[in-house]
């Protein structure tokens, strides 16, 4: 039994300037190279919960690819499922202001064929005995139709993050059989069409709740940066739930660590409210370093009541 993560693996290329960034001008400052992918990101947080979860992925077929792959397994991801084949990674270039936020940005995506080869091949052993699935929606969308197919056939619910969301937002059919869809502010208001930018969390709850009721989503957390997360469910309920206060150094993968942490919460029998305090949880503990991945955490730091599998 684990928690089943499909998603990418991505090299992340990032770079941040000694004093104020000046965009058209010659910045000096350092650049590091880190494992990064929304799916990756999320799986080795999942995973540094003692959790032991399964990813479903590809990587390059290179040395890069097998010190991913090394890593992962260190952090006792099960990598069974993960397929090394030519540019099975992509590459995703950012910079940042001093701040920490992201100011440019450009990425190269990999084609994901042989995923669904493999998804096609193993779908059952990979799925049958899942606790859940984390999917990122933007991937190609026959590798999402498989992983719906198997969720529909098993019985297994299903929680939603995004890398780019003008392609997750060509999918509105498939939120309608997501357990939950997690995203940011400015990713909601892609999807939905309307501009969120000047809500307080109050109003930005009321208005999410109006939203996954008309598009008949059956649950959404929407994160707002410093100013905490909110949430909805077609059901009716919904709630503001605040950020935790950190010194930042760089938010990548902070989304990412919050949606391992609703994920975990939610597929452990944790309420929303409880849900989301094990996200923002995880993800203050991603902000305040430049690596993508939050720190270990044992599930009962979390309030988890489950036991941590012993290695044999």
């Amino acid at each position: 039994m684990a928690i089943v993560v499909v998603g990418n693996v991505f090299v992340d290329i990032k770079g941040f300037p000694d004093t104020k960034y000046i965009p058209a001008g010659r910045n000096s400052g350092s650049v590091e190279i880190v494992h990064g992918g929304v799916g990756r990101n999320v799986v080795e947080d999942i995973a540094n919960a003692e959790l032991r979860p399964r990813f479903v992925s590809m990587v390059d077929n290179t040395a890069q690819g097998e010190e991913v792959l090394r890593k992962l397994r260190n952090h006792k991801v099960d990598t069974r499922y993960v397929v090394s084949v030519p540019d099975g990674m992509g590459i995703w270039l950012a910079v940042f202001d001093s701040t920490g936020d992201i100011v440019s940005s450009i990425s190269k995506r990999p084609v994901m064929d042989a995923m669904v080869e493999l998804l096609d091949e193993k779908g059952d052993e990979i799925f049958s005995d899942a606790d859940s699935i984390v999917v990122e929606l933007d991937m190609d969308k026959e590798v999402i139709k498989r992983v719906f197919r198997y969720a529909e056939k098993y019985r297994k619910k299903v929680y939603a993050v995004v890398a780019n969301m003008s392609i997750a937002s060509q999918r509105r059919d498939f939120l309608q059989s997501i357990d939950c869809f997690v995203c940011n502010v400015q990713e909601a208001g892609i999807l939905f069409v309307k501009d969120f930018s000047g809500l307080t969390p109050e109003e930005m709850s009321r208005e999410l709740a109006r939203c996954v009721v008309s598009a008949r989503i059956p649950a959404m957390v929407v994160t707002m940066g410093s100013r905490g997360a909110v949430y909805a469910t077609i059901e009716g309920s919904r709630g503001v739930y605040p950020a935790q206060r950190v010194k930042v150094r760089d938010t990548t993968g902070a989304g990412d660590a919050f949606c391992a942490g609703v994920s975990i919460g939610l597929t452990y029998g944790k309420g929303m409210e409880d849900a989301i305090a094990i996200g923002t949880r995880l993800a203050a503990s991603v902000i305040t370093v430049s690596e993508n991945v939050c720190p270990r955490f044992l599930p009962k730091e979390l309030g988890l009541e489950l036991e941590v599998e012993e290695e044999a």
